[in-house]
């Protein structure tokens, strides 16, 4: 199993068994040590309570893990169940079910936001609003979802469902793939094959961003 501690800019992770769980702590403390030192010479400031620490493994093995608190400096931090990442959240299994379900939260939440205001919009207008909240809520690092369990990316189709009916004004009753087909909208599973597909084609192509 691993332990990922998560200082906003940097990130330390560090492989180990259970048994030797303790030495593991004793070796990430002494190492946020030296990056405190290191950032001290540098005239930078080191902020525990800004730092996250969490345990990533199978379920078993988790289990078997009774270290909750972790040495910080003179502080103690609390080892999460969850953290955010990029806009991700990632939990200690990495099964991708707490980003998903606070996915489908905010997604229901601004698609309950916008239902008042489509009735006042023109068809383009509204359709615009919607598809720029399919690309931002719903493609954010949806590559991820790649080969996850099927009823999760079921959960995020649930929005783009919602989306769709809400924008051509129609009911639960009403089937969801002539509509989707209608907006040129791809199913969620298609859109993650998608940007994996446009992702590897730019990276053979030599079309991808150079790194800096």
């Amino acid at each position: 199993m691993n332990v990922a501690v998560s200082l906003k800019w940097l990130r330390l992770d560090t492989s180990v068994a259970v048994s030797d769980i303790t030495s593991a702590v004793h070796r990430l403390a002494a190492c946020i040590a030296d990056v405190n030192n290191w950032m001290s010479a540098s005239r930078l400031r080191f902020n525990p309570f800004k730092t996250e620490i969490m345990w990533l493994g199978a379920g078993h093995l988790l289990h078997q893990v009774d270290i909750s608190d972790i040495p910080v400096l003179s502080s103690t931090i609390r080892v999460m169940q969850s953290a955010r990442d990029l806009g991700v959240i990632l939990n200690s299994q990495l099964s991708l079910s707490a980003h998903i379900a606070a996915l489908c939260r905010a997604g229901f939440y601004q698609l309950r936001q916008i239902r008042p205001a489509i009735r006042s919009l023109t068809p383009d207008a509204a359709r615009t609003i919607l598809q720029a909240f399919i690309a931002c809520r719903l493609d954010w690092c949806n590559s991820l979802l790649y080969g996850v369990l099927e009823n999760l990316p079921r959960k995020v189709q649930s929005v783009e469902n919602a989306a769709a009916r809400l924008l051509a004004s129609a009911s639960r009753c009403d089937h969801i793939t002539p509509l989707l087909r209608q907006l040129h909208w791809l199913p969620v599973q298609r859109r993650v094959e998608f940007k994996i597909a446009c992702l590897v084609h730019q990276s053979l192509a030599s079309l991808a961003p150079t790194y800096t």
